[in-house]
């Protein structure tokens, strides 16, 4: 874990309610970032520091995107280009990535705010030469974003919106029944991932994220607990990422 001020480069809405903020990377601090890791960044005035996946990175940028919920992603949406707030980085375990385990035909699953950690893996399974089928799942076509991104990669890819605005109608559990795929990757909100968990074939691996309420990120405050075969697990330290086999529902 790393503390130090990252420096915002932009800050752009992409979508309702949604902004894509891209610091500047130091020489090297990339380097051993993994798909699935987040980041924690300290606001001015707020006393917890906020959570957001890591989307996106290279030798020199950091990509976050994150939704307005609350104060203090409103504050993160009133940042401007210049400003260096303090984060703690790359926080979290991230995903397995491991080519035998996750096979040649991985499934990732993206509801909302869970889209952006799939872009960094997707990216990192095609390098390893699997074919992945991104599922992208939204409310409305206002909500949706990075689409283009995802078609640069030329992954399959396939939208949902609840309302059926854009893409699917329903959800994307309502399309994996026509799928074929070798392992599960998913990140969303608890709903969504039980439910693709109980979608998803019995015997096929898979790792989830979750999304949860953080007191310090890194393990000392045991606030966001969760319940696994093997015990509870902190979010923060032996998550964000657990696997599918291990999780109590």
């Amino acid at each position: 874990m790393i503390r130090t001020e990252l420096k915002i480069r932009s800050n752009t809405p992409i979508a309702d309610s949604t902004y894509e903020m891209i610091f500047d990377a130091p020489a090297g601090l990339t380097g051993n970032f993994r798909p699935g890791q987040f980041i924690n960044i300290r606001l001015e005035g707020f006393f917890l520091r906020r959570p957001i996946s890591l989307c996106d990175w290279t030798d020199d940028t950091i990509s976050i995107i994150y939704k307005t919920v609350g104060k203090g992603t409103e504050e993160m949406s009133r940042l401007e280009a210049g400003a260096a707030p303090e984060v703690l980085l790359p926080l979290g375990n991230g995903y397995c990535c491991d080519s035998e385990e996750i096979g040649e035909r991985p499934l990732l699953a993206g509801g909302g705010a869970g889209v952006p950690p799939m872009y960094a893996l997707c990216r990192e399974l095609i390098a390893g030469g699997a074919r992945p089928t991104v599922l992208l799942g939204f409310r409305t076509a206002g909500e949706v974003f990075y689409v283009n991104r995802f078609e640069e990669m030329e992954a399959d890819l396939i939208v949902t919106t609840e309302d059926g605005s854009r893409g699917e109608k329903g959800f994307v559990t309502d399309v994996m029944g026509e799928l074929d795929y070798s392992s599960v990757f998913a990140c969303g909100p608890e709903g969504m991932l039980k439910a693709v968990d109980e979608a998803a074939d019995r015997d096929c691996p898979g790792w989830f994220s979750f999304e949860e309420r953080m007191g310090c990120g890194f393990g000392a405050c045991m606030g966001c607990s969760c319940r696994t075969k093997y015990g509870d697990k902190r979010i923060c330290r032996e998550g964000p990422v657990l696997s599918r086999r291990e999780i109590i529902w």
